[in-house]
């Protein structure tokens, strides 16, 4: 079964429409990176070395730390996907990102957001 393209994109080239989208609705890098590092379990060091070193998306969540126990309950839809549904690991985490940044987007506290 052949993998989906974005697997294989460096994470450095999706992080700045990441950072876009937030900031369009008035929010930070900072709190793009705050979502990603709750989200991941690196810490902002961990995050730049990442970034740094062009790893592809999927090389960047497998080199996470610690995945938040707390992310099965990023539910809801992305694209018409809904984030609780889709099989594979990989793209559910992506998935969840996705989500998690489309809730900072809208407004959505950090508290809410990082499932507090």
């Amino acid at each position: 079964m052949p993998t989906h393209r974005i697997f294989a994109t460096p994470f450095a080239s999706v992080y700045p429409m990441y950072v876009q989208k937030a900031e369009r609705k008035g929010r930070t890098r900072a709190e793009v990176d705050q979502v990603i590092c709750w989200l991941t379990g690196f810490d902002a060091a961990g995050l730049q070395a990442q970034l740094d070193a062009t790893a592809s998306v999927e090389d960047f969540f497998a080199r996470a730390p610690a995945m938040h126990p707390n992310r099965a309950q990023v539910t809801g839809v992305v694209c018409g996907v809904r984030v609780e549904d889709v099989e594979d690991p990989l793209m559910r985490t992506i998935r969840q990102l996705d989500k998690l940044i489309d809730e900072l987007a809208k407004g959505r506290p950090m508290e809410k957001i990082l499932r507090s």
